[in-house]
């Protein structure tokens, strides 16, 4: 697909137009300012920049100061509203779950007219490099390692034991297994059947079409996406952070220690110096648009992903990490109902609730946005049931393998064998631990490079996704948007980035990511109701008289038209009705 070829839903025509789209006279960036090569919403876009440069300018003058009062508000939050999270994010993977098995998992996303526009390895190559890509290269080895030594009050296991790790890879599955990626689904969905199904803007106020009408062009609207535009580029901001701190020790690491080359400096300025130049990379792919960027850089980051994996499982502890993905996924499962509600409230373990599921959970609401937009501009075409199995299956399936290959031989080589990667980890810190383990196999320095690069090609094509993305929600849901925006945004996004790891370090970015999840947890609640609301209108419209008499009449005009066993329609296309043989 031509980026930015109208193919969309502010531009799909046919049945979609004429039955399910509202009866309104507004359309997507019809009041914006084009000027300077732009093209702007007049509200969203000019008072994102002036409260992210006031969030910044605070951040830089108040210094020490700042970085308190970051610290309070994280703690804060998580000691007030953790409940919250834990009981949002549990809903939103039911909720998401009963869209799929119920009746609406026939609906097709952009209609019955609607055609799938990438190809299902492509569409997985994408919506996996936005959605976990820097973090699962972050923490799989890390995450782990801590839970072996300070095990979760959950387990009551004994430090330092096999017991340990199963509980280890149990807690971190839970961190990177379905609930992300049912928040990511629910998103998405949200998002994608609003633009594509009923023609409105490809902006977090569209899915309030059902309560507000055509209020979501108004002030309620524009508080909407203010609030998407906060939590998109923040949540972004800290996986940024994340990545190229692993980033600048990867290369000290592989180029010092493993090839003893050079020595890389490790430390604020030279993470802010590979930002920037990441950051250059970006700005070329995102100019490249949707196709041509990130499109191929998504799909060599899975072949690299692939690859690599594939190598450690090969050369790595094969029978060992295949039996504690099994073991894992079993205490994982074992406890799946207990754990996804634990608060900590009434036992021990309440440490590991809020230092690390709380802010996991506002983290992913941050970054859901993001993720679950971009998911929504490359998933025109699919079914609600392809979509979500798509979106909460495979990628979960795949984050567990990723996890048990990785963790899983970081605990064996502490269990089993010299015990280096846990040592190193314990003295550098977890930005090293991923390449610690790497080294205790063989071509340690040739997987680190590997695993570097890897970061690298994440930080790009999450930066490309957030600028496609952060693009819509100031340009009035366009779908097309102009390139010098586009690159205004990649470059604005490392520019908040550096400038916050500068001012404020990584607590900075973690707390302007934990606190815009707050209010954005309250919104996804609500569109649990107004995706349902949704759903079923348009399931209405599907069984109604007048769809039926459209369609017969289609059906005498050389049009193919599949339908469920409940006799819904679900496909129409061109061409002669297939034969038996076909």
């Amino acid at each position: 697909m031509a980026d930015g070829d109208g193919t969309t839903g502010e531009m799909s025509d046919g049945l979609q137009v004429e039955l399910f789209h509202p009866e309104s006279d507004r359309s997507p960036g019809d009041t914006n300012i084009q000027r300077f090569g732009f093209d702007v919403h007049p509200i969203v876009f000019p008072i994102a920049l002036v409260i992210i440069a006031l969030f910044i300018g605070a951040t830089i003058l108040l210094g020490e100061q700042a970085a308190n009062a970051y610290t309070a508000i994280f703690n804060f939050i998580n000691g007030t509203f953790g409940w919250f999270y834990i009981l949002a994010v549990n809903i939103f993977i039911v909720t998401i779950l009963y869209f799929a098995v119920s009746k609406y998992g026939s609906i097709k996303i952009g209609g019955v007219e609607a055609e799938k526009e990438f190809s299902d390895f492509s569409w997985m190559a994408m919506l996996f490099s936005a959605g976990m890509g820097i973090g699962l290269m972050f923490f799989s080895v890390s995450e782990p390692l801590f839970y072996f030594q300070n095990v979760p009050g959950f387990f009551g296991a004994e430090a330092g034991t096999g017991e340990a790790a199963a509980a280890a890879l149990a807690q971190t599955f839970f961190h990177w297994g379905f609930h992300p990626w049912a928040i990511y689904g629910l998103v998405g969905l949200g998002l994608a059947f609003f633009s594509f199904n009923r023609g409105l803007p490809l902006t977090f106020r569209s899915i309030f079409w059902p309560l507000l009408g055509d209020r979501i062009y108004g002030w309620p609207g524009h508080l909407i996406d203010l609030v998407t535009v906060f939590a998109t580029l923040f949540g972004l901001a800290t996986s940024l952070g994340l990545g190229v701190a692993q980033v600048n020790t990867g290369l000290s690491y592989v180029g010092g220690d493993l090839l003893g080359l050079v020595s890389v400096p490790t430390g604020t300025i030279p993470q802010i110096l590979l930002i920037a130049g990441i950051t250059a990379i970006a700005t070329a792919s995102v100019a490249a648009g949707l196709d041509g960027g990130v499109k191929r850089l998504s799909t060599l980051n899975l072949y690299l992903m692939l690859g690599l994996l594939g190598f450690l499982l090969v050369v790595g502890p094969t029978f060992y990490v295949l039996g504690a993905w099994v073991e894992g996924l079993g205490a994982y499962f074992g406890s799946f109902l207990s754990l996804s509600f634990f608060t900590g409230t009434l036992g021990q373990g309440g440490s590991t609730v809020t230092a690390w599921t709380v802010f996991y959970w506002g983290w992913w609401i941050a970054w859901s946005p993001f993720v679950g937009m971009f998911i929504a501009r490359i998933s025109k075409g699919r079914t609600v049931r392809e979509f979500v199995l798509g979106v909460l299956i495979l990628p979960a399936m795949f984050s567990f393998v990723w996890l048990s290959t990785f963790g899983g031989s970081a605990l064996f080589n502490a269990l089993e064998g010299n015990g280096a990667a846990l040592a190193t980890y314990n003295e550098v810190g977890q930005t090293v631990a991923m390449f610690a383990m790497l080294e205790q196999f063989p071509l340690g320095a040739l997987t680190g490079i590997l695993a570097t690069l890897l970061v690298i090609t994440f930080f790009v094509t999450s930066s490309d996704s957030g600028s496609l993305v952060i693009d819509h929600l100031t340009s009035g849901g366009k779908h097309d948007v102009p390139k010098v925006q586009r690159i205004f945004w990649a470059v604005t996004e490392g520019a908040v980035a550096a400038i916050l790891l500068w001012g404020g370090g990584l607590g900075a970015l973690q707390t302007a990511a934990i606190t815009t999840g707050l209010p954005f947890a309250v919104i996804l609640c609500l569109m649990c109701y107004t995706v349902y609301l949704g759903l079923d209108n348009e399931y209405e419209i599907l069984e109604s008289e007048e769809f039926r008499d459209r369609i017969e009449q289609m059906t005498g005009e050389d049009f193919v038209v599949e339908r469920t066993g409940g006799d819904v329609v679900v496909d129409v296309h061109e061409g002669d009705t297939p034969t038996s043989d076909d």
